[in-house]
């Protein structure tokens, strides 16, 4: 959010201190009102949205802690900073547990104070952003979040073929999503009120993938005892989700292309054939195109499939999503272990950014999962993420050959971020280390926000 949009409240007593910050913030670029005590900074909070709270401890008629609760109980989300004395820690301690972002001590560190708000800010933001995603994507039963280029154009394609009977091949590598995009094909298509079945290929021998496609009739094959509608039969008038094509053997392959082209199956067992109506999404992690010029994949069932192509594109390129992502998955796995996890400190996240991610966003998962039920405390640092990962944010440049290579605008955005928290997030100081002017830094800034 632009600095001009946020308004924020600031609670002192000290009203020669209240003016003081209500210039320097001014300057910053935020929209300031002043509250003189805590009773007053509660009725304020109660009319006006704030979207930050910057409050003293000690105050005469209320204190901080009080108001702090007041104000979070009526609204829970806005984000609380503390100032208290360095005598007073204790309070702060309070102030934590009661719901505050962060606490600083007086006399206060102006750059640090800039930097706090900053990242106060920016989580919110991140929080109310998966919140409306999550809302927006309730609806249609399915998942996805992202922000990033190839995320938007991954969901602008998806809006425009959801709606057709075309045949869709998904691609790319394990871990990035394939279902999930199949889940919101569905769920934005004319057969949404119906069906949608998934296999997965790869996990069948050939006789049991066709049984499970096609059914069987009873006694078709030892243990079949009964009758089984397969597949293709559930999911009529719906969708057929067809997992790891790649891997069907070829007589199965030649089965299936039979089934499209005529919309016709037989059970297993049986003679009669039956009418299907399915809408086909497949999908795969290798290069169908090399192993049909490898004779290993049919050429005209990988042209029935691949009527529309969509690429589930890796994480490595689109790691403008991992903040957004984490946070969906902290949120779900501190639930689920009933833990209370505030977020990640700044240098977890940098090793999260910097990884090359291998297993996607799979692997992504289970490391926030990991770090969750491993956490004492209340943010995820480098210890409790995986080794792989700290060892691969030390690593050396040289030491990284063969490894993905990161986006020129990664390169230089983590560089502006190391620098601004080496200077403690002093805008001057850290484009005078980079060799670039204030305004370039901030217009640079402002690009990769």
């Amino acid at each position: 959010m632009a600095t001009s949009n946020v308004h924020i409240l600031v609670v002192d007593d000290d009203l020669s201190h209240c003016t003081i910050i209500q210039a320097l913030m001014n300057g910053w670029g935020y929209q300031v009102s002043l509250a003189h005590n805590g009773l007053a900074a509660v009725e304020q909070a109660k009319e006006t949205p704030f979207d930050l709270i910057l409050t003293d401890v000690r105050m005469a008629e209320l204190d901080g802690i009080e108001a702090l609760k007041a104000i979070k109980a009526y609204n829970p989300a806005i984000p609380i900073l503390i100032m208290t004395a360095y005598s007073n820690v204790e309070s702060a301690v309070e102030a934590i547990k009661s719901g505050a972002y962060d606490y600083l001590t007086k006399p206060l560190d102006f750059d640090i104070l800039q930097l706090t708000i900053e990242r106060a800010l920016e989580h919110t933001s991140l929080k109310t952003e998966n919140k409306t995603l999550k809302q927006q994507l309730v609806a249609n039963n399915q998942n996805m979040l992202g922000r990033s280029v190839p995320m938007r154009r991954l969901m602008e394609m998806i809006a425009m073929i959801a709606p057709s009977e075309a045949t869709v091949l998904i691609c790319g590598e394990s871990g990035t999503g394939k279902e999930l995009i199949a889940r919101a094909v569905h769920a934005n298509s004319l057969r949404k009120d119906w069906p949608l079945v998934s296999i997965n290929c790869a996990a069948l021998s050939e006789s049991l993938l066709e049984s499970e496609l096609f059914g069987h009739e009873k006694g078709a094959f030892t243990g079949a005892d009964k009758r089984r509608e397969g597949r293709f039969m559930e999911a009529h008038q719906g969708t057929l989700f067809l997992d790891e094509i790649g891997e069907v053997s070829p007589l199965m392959q030649a089965k299936l292309l039979r089934a499209i082209q005529e919309r016709e199956i037989q059970r297993v067992g049986s003679n009669q054939t039956l009418s299907v109506d399915v809408r086909l999404i497949a999908a795969t992690n290798r290069d169908l195109l090399a192993d049909v010029e490898a004779g290993r994949f049919r050429q005209d069932l990988y042209y029935r499939l691949n009527v529309v192509t969509v690429e589930s594109p890796p994480l490595r390129a689109r790691r403008e999503d991992i903040p957004l992502l984490t946070m969906h998955f902290l949120e779900k796995f501190a639930e689920r272990n009933h833990k209370s996890v505030r977020g990640f400190t700044p240098q977890a996240m940098d090793m999260l950014l910097k990884y090359h991610w291998p297993g996607n966003v799979r692997e992504l998962e289970n490391t926030v999962e990991r770090s969750v039920i491993l956490l004492t405390g209340d943010f995820i640092s480098e210890k409790e993420l995986p080794l792989s990962i700290s060892q691969f944010a030390n690593e050396s440049p040289e030491n990284q050959v063969g490894k993905p290579i990161e986006p020129l605008e990664w390169v230089e955005k983590n560089a502006i971020l190391a620098a601004l928290e080496k200077t403690g997030g002093n805008k001057t100081e850290a484009a005078k280390q980079l060799g670039i002017t204030r305004k370039t830094l901030l217009a640079k800034l402002q690009k990769t926000t």
